[in-house]
């Protein structure tokens, strides 16, 4: 709130360079927001009494704007990539898929293995545990496991996610 929206009877005022003021009533605190040319802002509403400041709204504004900016930038997102792979993959195939899998993981993203099945894999669920098993085995220098193997419906799955 600023300036007239503020309606509490009294406030703690700090000044524009950051001195206390004091506890005051809102109409000479807007008084002396007015004298300065600047805006009465209140910062902190739940405090008792609530805190206002003054400032140049336009300004603070712009300055919270650049903060949150520069707070986003910092993030970093993690991304999950997914590898698919089939109970009767061959061993190249495999390699193949671990060497992908090894690059996601080097660039901070979390890998989903995806075990799939059709048809009459569906009856050897059980027994294709082995290949997630090796895989993570094949990765086990770089990765984690984040989740266990699990089965889904369909498909089989696990996520893997780069050693600290």
């Amino acid at each position: 709130m600023i300036n007239e929206q503020i309606r509490d009877k009294e406030v703690r005022l700090i000044g524009e360079n950051g001195d206390q003021l004091g506890i005051m009533s809102a109409r000479e605190a807007m008084k002396l927001a007015q004298e300065a040319e600047l805006d009465l802002v209140k910062i902190a509403p739940t405090a008792k009494p609530p805190v206002c400041k003054i400032i140049d709204y336009g300004k603070y504004r712009y300055e919270q704007a650049r903060k949150e900016k520069e707070a986003k930038k910092k993030q970093k997102t993690v991304e999950v990539k997914e590898v698919r792979l089939s109970p009767n993959i061959e061993g190249n195939d495999l390699n193949t898929k671990v060497n992908n899998a090894r690059k996601f993981l080097e660039k901070g993203n979390k890998v989903k293995v995806t075990l799939r099945f059709r048809g009459r894999e569906m009856a050897h669920m059980q027994t294709s545990k082995h290949i997630l098993d090796d895989f993570a085995e094949l990765l086990k220098d770089v990765a984690s496991i984040e989740k266990p193997a699990k089965l889904e419906g369909r498909s089989m799955s696990m996520v893997l996610t780069e050693k600290r």
